[in-house]
């Protein structure tokens, strides 16, 4: 019977690699339902490719386990096959882990463990050991348990490190950076994760490291969200620079291998004819052989010349070469994200780093590129308009939640961009979009909640709306857990109320900003500092108390210019600066201060900031008696605040103005217990995000429209689950 399995497996083989999936898994389930009992070994080993094929080739994960269960008896009542047992530990923690149940996944997880310590099996036994503790870390991750998954991969990276395995050991040292990233108790612990990556890294053969891409990615990725989060702009850049140029030489990389197989198949075409002459054939067999050696020099540098063992997927969608980053040898073999989701992020850190400095035209290409990216890989799971996450498979939530989440912040850095450079109605089609695909996946998208809600904020008070734009900030700030974007929602909420104006207003903005300005060294990197420094001077002048408001903007000033280099607020806070240079009487200040807020906020396109530039300018000018430029001036400022009216209308104008300013949450149906549970299974439900901050200001000079301007300071960290 022996000769009939092999058979079968020689026939599934052939139509797996002919892309006939069914058949092969048909040939395999052959072997399982004969009436003639195989030897139990045949059945394990025919059952464990059954269930690799469902993994990785379809959605039936419950017929996967079904499988893989029944190796689990099988395997039992035979006392070796260590090999055959790891792998069917393996493959059933990866279905429990797709079906969302953590519980069933640590157990079977342990159970490996068990088994390696106990097998004495050396360098094999270390090796899974490695796999099963990397699964460990990431339930314990899921469940909210960064010391217990920060634990188990320490002791991966010690078994790493017990078979002396460099790429080993980076693996778990990157993986340990990011829960700390994750959990950020201890600044220290991070910096040392930080430190022993990169000691890690520059360990590795130079040849060998060209082999591990995925590592690449993962570690320098990493290493931007640390250096954003600590506002390490100076450093961050050569990190986003570097990430970009090994995007774009992959993509080349991958164009060539489409033509090179491109003109392979239609050379294997032409020698199937039958009438082809000998010398012709030659020709042509020896050309294949080149082409062949060519796609073949390609694809084996990037995955390191070695068979998965595993199916080495996210979730459990099939992906050809070079559709894949992985991570770590095998039997390991996983990812951290798809690698059109590590692109996506790509463009997004370039959006991010690219933002504050005004760099809008590229920016506005890899919001539209990444959008893109999105969107078709959300089509390839099922999600278009209607869809709502309780139409989801279980087994897709993982990877729909990954991108929904890229979606939703390229979407609110898009609302930020367009409400910089006035674009009102731009901005109000994708914070609606935002808040739809919040209504339809509620529980995945949770996080999102308070993002939707700061950005209704900058709307309104972008529009002058500030007692609608101060009640969403306080209800963005009650819907996260993060001190940070409490902190900036409340600076925020106090710059609107001061917008209002008045003895109460005033009082209500202290109040919001007097606790975060007793805190602001205890934060994380200096974007709350500036921003509380800002909306302080910014009252302190309104009250007119203009010394100590100077001494305030002056500080803030340095460190934003200092540490952040963000041409939007460095613009704000010297406008408000030459403003009170204007007060003061120190005329030639003002001048100079005002004229490099222009042409920073020219170079913005923040009509505005602008106006408030060129009002205070024209005031300059009447102070000073210079007639000719007091009357330049204020005819290019009529012309700015008539183009700056028509957008207010427009805006105002839309469906979407009221429904986006209301005092009101955004609104979700209810979900059935059942629907929550599956829901929040998803990978972004603790994912702590730092927001684009940003503060506002209102010109003092009264003119026919609102002049008030939430500016964008930066954004940190983006926290991405390891799955």
């Amino acid at each position: 019977m022996e000769s009939v399995a092999e058979g079968l497996w020689g026939l599934a083989d052939h139509h797996e690699k002919k892309g006939e999936i069914g058949k092969a898994v048909k040939c395999l389930e052959a072997i399982c339902q004969s009436q003639v009992s195989f030897l139990p070994i045949v059945e394990v080993k025919t059952r464990l490719r059954i269930a690799t094929l469902l993994l990785k080739h379809s959605q039936n994960v419950n017929h996967a386990k079904s499988h893989l269960e029944r190796c689990q008896l099988l395997l039992k009542s035979i006392p070796s096959c260590f090999e055959l047992k790891c792998r069917a530990y393996s493959l059933l923690s990866q279905c429990y882990h797709l079906l969302g149940a953590i519980h069933s996944q640590k157990q079977i997880l342990n159970k490996g463990l068990e088994l390696t310590t106990s097998s004495g099996e050396g360098f094999s036994a270390k090796l899974w050991c490695c796999n099963f503790y990397s699964q460990l870390a990431s339930a314990l991750t899921i469940e909210g348990d960064f010391q217990g998954s920060i634990s188990a991969l320490e002791s991966g990276y010690n078994c790493a490190s017990e078979i002396f395995y460099p790429e080993l050991q980076m693996f778990f040292a990157t993986s340990i950076l990011h829960a700390h990233l994750m959990q950020w108790d201890d600044v220290n612990l991070v910096e040392k994760a930080v430190k022993k990556c990169n000691e890690l890294w520059e360990s590795i053969q130079p040849e060998k490291r060209q082999q591990c891409s995925g590592l690449f990615f993962y570690n320098e990725l990493l290493h931007v969200f640390y250096l954003l989060r600590i506002c390490d702009y100076k450093n961050v850049a050569q990190h986003v620079e570097v990430l970009d140029a090994a995007m774009k030489a992959d993509m080349q990389q991958m164009r060539h291998v489409k033509e090179l197989t491109k003109e392979l198949n239609a050379l294997n075409l032409s020698l199937s004819r039958s009438d082809l002459h000998y010398r012709d054939r030659s020709a042509l067999s020896e050309k294949q052989a080149h082409l062949e050696e060519q796609i073949s020099s390609i694809t084996g540098l990037s995955s390191g010349g070695k068979e998965s063992l595993e199916p080495a997927h996210f979730g459990n969608l099939k992906r050809a070469w070079g559709d894949k980053l992985e991570l770590a040898p095998a039997p390991i073999d996983g990812e951290w994200l798809p690698k059109s989701a590590v692109y996506a992020l790509v463009d997004l850190v370039v959006v991010v780093f690219g933002r504050p400095k005004g760099l809008f035209k590229d920016i506005g290409k890899r919001i539209q590129s990444g959008l893109q990216t999105i969107q078709d890989e959300l089509l390839k799971l099922g999600i278009s308009d209607g869809v709502r996450e309780v139409d989801l498979q279980h087994s897709a939530i993982w990877m729909a939640g990954v991108y929904l989440m890229l979606l939703m912040q390229f979407l609110e850095n898009k609302v930020a961009v367009d409400l910089t450079r006035s674009e009102y109605i731009e901005a109000q089609e994708a914070l609606v979009q935002m808040r739809n695909w919040f209504i339809h996946f509620p529980t995945i998208l949770q996080s999102c909640e308070s993002i939707i809600e700061m950005l209704r904020g900058q709307y309104a008070h972008t529009i002058g709306c500030y007692s609608e734009a101060a009640f969403h900030f306080i209800e963005a700030g009650k819907l996260t857990q993060s001190k940070s974007m409490q902190a900036m929602c409340q600076v925020y909420a106090a710059v609107s109320y001061i917008c209002i104006g008045g003895p109460e207003s005033s009082s209500q903005a202290l109040d919001l900003i007097g606790p975060v300005h007793r805190m602001m060294d205890s934060f994380v990197g200096v974007r709350e500092k500036t921003s509380v420094l800002f909306a302080y001077g910014f009252l302190l002048m309104r009250q007119q108390n203009l010394q100590e408001a100077r001494v305030r903007l002056a500080t803030g000033l340095q460190i934003t210019h200092t540490h952040l280099g963000n041409l939007q607020l460095v613009s704000q806070y010297l406008t408000i600066l030459g403003n009170l240079a204007l007060a003061l009487h120190d005329t030639g200040q003002a001048r100079e201060i005002l004229r490099s807020a222009l042409t920073l906020a020219k170079k913005l396109y923040d009509i505005p900031a602008q106006i408030w530039v060129l009002s205070n300018l024209t005031a300059l000018y009447q102070q000073l008696g210079e007639k000719k430029n007091e009357t330049e001036n204020q005819e290019y400022q009529n012309k700015k605040v008539e183009d700056l009216q028509r957008r207010l209308d427009d805006a105002r104008s839309s469906i979407h103005h009221i429904e986006l300013i209301e005092k009101v949450r955004t609104e979700v149906p209810q979900l059935h217990e059942l629907d929550i549970k599956r829901a929040t299974a998803g990978p972004s439900m603790r994912v702590n995000l730092d927001i684009p901050e940003s503060v506002g200001l209102s010109a003092p000079a009264p003119t026919p429209a609102p002049l008030s301007r939430l500016v964008d300071l930066d954004i940190g960290k983006r926290g991405k689950r390891k799955i």
